[in-house]
């Protein structure tokens, strides 16, 4: 990242706008953002905002999540004051927006740097939480994150083109034939000696639902950005995805994820013995 005078005085003045509620959550303005990426009418912000929008839904966020519609106080002379219309932006929605700003704004590309950054930073102190949990509880979080990944990656395919459940069926046998070496969804579940109402991302250590996850993000965002359409290219797309993360994995020495052990109890287990534990403590 370029550290010029510039860019530190675009990211200062990002993070001298950023608000905390009384709950301490952080949020920003969106009247004082479109000032501070050098939009001179607020009107002219407002396609950005939309764009962002629009953008957030796509990704399966809850929009009324990151963009709030509320009343601010301004001054208009003489002391007096009157309310206007402003967005109560999140930083993912702050994110989004700079995403689907004027490029040829510079401070367009320090704000894209901010955000990034910032929401890096937050990643890895979550990072440092999650390394504290037990396999079984990382399980448990891959595979509810995962889960919900799974719905974005559908909606994605669905917009491509891959619309019946079949249809999906077969797209998602393509990415696991990517990332298994060859090996569709029949193929794993017989590995893993696994009975036909099993499900084979229940029986999946914690790195091998990571790299399972990794392969659904990448091939939802890849999706999206190409503008992908047709089943085949679908298919083909997340193929090529689940490919390009088997040869990060043999590239970093890691295990194949065929080859990982196939932990002995399944998620719904875990979730079952936690459910058992909490209905003991509240007794």
């Amino acid at each position: 990242m370029t550290d010029s005078p510039v860019s530190r005085q675009h990211h200062a003045s990002f993070e001298g706008l950023r608000q905390l509620d009384d709950a301490g959550n952080e949020y920003w303005l969106a009247r004082k953002l479109a000032t501070a990426l050098d939009y001179s009418q607020y009107r002219h912000f407002l396609p950005a905002i939309e764009r962002a929008r629009i953008a957030c839904e796509q990704s399966g966020q809850a929009v009324s999540d990151h963009f709030e519609d509320v009343l601010t106080m301004v001054d208009i002379g003489s002391g007096a004051k009157r309310q206007i219309e402003d967005i109560r932006l999140s930083r993912y929605a702050c994110y989004l927006i700079v995403q689907n700003g004027d490029p040829s704004k510079p401070v367009i590309a320090n704000g894209q740097t901010y955000f990034a950054i910032q929401t890096r930073r937050q990643e890895l102190a979550n990072d440092t939480a999650f390394g504290q949990l037990s396999e079984d509880e990382k399980r448990l979080a891959i595979r509810n994150e995962l889960a919900q990944h799974n719905k974005y990656l559908a909606a994605a395919a669905a917009e491509a083109g891959v619309e019946s459940g079949l249809d999906f069926a077969v797209f998602q046998d393509h990415g696991y034939r990517g990332l298994y070496g060859g090996l569709g969804a029949k193929a794993i579940h017989a590995r893993k000696g696994l009975k036909k109402s099993q499900k084979i991302l229940d029986h999946m250590g914690s790195t091998e639902l990571a790299a399972n996850l990794f392969r659904a993000t990448q091939t939802e965002e890849k999706l999206r950005r190409d503008g992908v359409k047709g089943k085949q290219e679908a298919n083909l797309t997340h193929l090529a995805v689940g490919r390009k993360v088997r040869e990060t994995i043999k590239e970093l020495g890691g295990t194949m994820p065929e080859d990982l052990p196939t932990p002995e109890r399944s998620i719904r287990q875990i979730e079952h013995a936690q459910q058992r534990i909490e209905k003991k403590d509240t007794d």
